[in-house]
């Protein structure tokens, strides 16, 4: 990086994505820059408990987090899978787990011998050789540091927690290494007279927060990159038409389960999230086809412990800006877009937003080069994501609904057409390589909603009939075994991160 002047970063709006750029620029880019948060207390956040995917490990051990420490901050719990209930028909049910499929054996994915030993009539359903499903059917957990030459696969794993909890946690980070908080409501932006560019916000008290590189994370309303730079946005709505998701938490009860679950409604879907003072739920709704006071009674009806708050309903618009950075604003969180909650990706893409800016940080002048690349892969991100949850609502068994009737019949992005009919023709799935879902996350999903291939690699049938079928078996008990070597999920997180009585929010003790 070029010696000059210290460059000026302003991060306009608190929030989940507020705070986790400021936390990541503290981290790594202060004191080269400084760096200015910008949020006001009149306007809340959205702030529900908040479920993730693996990468958030990766984040919060890149900036020193203590995993126990920040779990008794946030009433975190574990996170091993998602459970998907009623999807592929009313009755049924399957899990979208981390980690590995099955085991390896040969050149193939393990799914192709699963397909031949289907057909051959000896394979059990495809979750009975994962492993993460099989300990989070048992709500078990534990760490687990694999040997190397270990033969059994690793445990990855995610978070449950409270998104408010986080945000909080993380400005106590960010405060400590030199970001500065500024409390107000922003009622101008100011435009530099010749260049075009953000130059200054100014405040309700008449403050002007002045910054070289603006950080919009305002949520769904876009200050700076739409209401004043006009980036544009692509509505996704046609395929994803759920617009509005009402949430309330409820009491904890046992067992607290390592995994969330997304129950399917007769116009969206429920989802539940346990955390360790509560249970966050919330019912994701289409206003076409129910109205939000009964998709309000569906939710209370379908609790699992007594409501802790008024219930609250949130409108969203699924979709992605044109461009998620624009003359010197980069747009990070629900301001660059969103696709709704379904596979936990609204952290995970606050988080590969500021990767990128992190890459991309301009030493002087912003270059064109820089925000096309930034905004290109934003894209491919969103795009791909995008097709991966339609896959989820397209592929539903769900019959005489007309929700779901209307979404089994709709025409798909040629993209996800073109994977669909790969998979049912041959079993082959081949995502890019910088996609967040890989072959391990199509081939749960596909296969758990009854997209079954027609045909598998022909090398699958090298394997000789009563070998596959002892592979099978010695997997599943393999994989039984170490589950049943595991503690209770919830006394494990008692033991080893329990939260403290003094950081339950008000409102929120059961």
């Amino acid at each position: 990086m070029s010696e000059g002047p210290q460059r000026r970063i302003v991060v306009v709006g608190g929030g989940t994505a507020g705070w986790m750029t400021a936390a990541a620029l503290a981290r790594f880019c202060v004191p080269q820059f400084s760096v200015t948060l910008v949020e006001s207390d009149e306007i809340g956040t959205v702030g529900v408990g908040e479920a993730t995917i693996p990468h958030i490990v990766l984040f919060n051990e890149a900036l020193g987090i203590d995993e126990a420490e920040f779990l008794a901050a946030t009433g975190a719990t574990y996170k091993l899978g998602i459970a998907f209930e009623g999807w592929g028909a009313s009755d049924q049910a399957y899990v979208h787990a981390f980690g590995q499929v099955g085991r390896g054996i040969g050149l193939l994915p393990f799914h192709h011998y699963w397909l031949r030993a289907r057909s051959l009539g000896f394979a059990k359903p495809f979750g009975h050789y994962l492993l993460n499903t099989i300990i989070l059917a048992g709500d078990r957990f534990a760490h687990i540091r694999r040997e190397p030459g270990n033969p059994l696969p690793p445990v990855p794993y995610a978070f449950h927690f409270d998104a408010s909890l986080y945000a909080r946690f993380l400005r106590g980070y960010a405060e400590q290494r030199g970001i500065t908080r500024q409390e107000g409501r922003i009622v101008a932006v100011n435009r530099h007279p010749t260049s075009g560019d953000i130059s200054s916000v100014t405040l309700a008290n008449g403050a002007q927060i002045e910054g070289d590189l603006f950080v919009d994370c305002s949520g769904f309303r876009g200050l700076l990159i739409e209401q004043e730079l006009e980036a544009g946005f692509d509505d996704w709505t046609q395929w994803l038409p759920c617009d509005r998701a009402t949430a309330v938490p409820c009491s904890s009860v046992q067992p607290v389960t390592p995994y969330t679950r997304a129950i399917a409604r007769k116009a969206g879907w429920q989802w539940r999230i346990p955390l360790q003072h509560r249970i966050g739920n919330g019912h994701v709704h289409c206003s076409r086809h129910i109205s939000e006071d009964e998709a309000t009674a569906i939710l209370l009806s379908n609790l699992d412990g007594e409501p802790m708050a008024e219930p609250r309903t949130l409108r969203f618009t699924t979709g992605r800006r044109r461009k998620a950075w624009v003359r010197n604003v980069v747009a990070i969180g629900l301001s660059s877009g969103f696709i709704e909650p379904l596979e936990s990706t609204s952290i995970h893409l606050i988080q590969t937003g500021v990767n990128r800016l992190l890459e991309l940080l301009p030493a002087g002048e912003i270059s064109e080069t820089a925000r096309d690349s930034f905004n290109a892969r934003s894209a491919f991100e969103m795009e791909r994501l995008r097709d991966f949850v339609i896959l989820h609502y397209h592929a539903n068994g769900r019959q005489d609904e007309p929700f779901w009737d209307e979404l089994r019949t709709m025409e798909l992005p040629q993209s996800l057409r073109q994977r669909i009919d790969l998979f049912r023709q041959s079993g082959g799935v081949f995502p890019s390589l910088d996609e967040l879902f890989d072959l391990r996350g199509w081939v749960q999903v596909m296969i758990g909603q009854g997209i079954i291939p027609e045909r598998w690699h022909p090398l699958a049938n090298q394997i000789e009939e009563e070998k596959l079928r002892q592979f099978l078996e010695m997997t599943e008990q393999a994989y039984i075994r170490e589950a049943e070597g595991l503690p209770d999920h919830g006394a494990y997180v008692s033991r080893f991160a329990p939260m403290a009585s003094n950081e339950i929010p008000a409102g929120a003790n059961a």
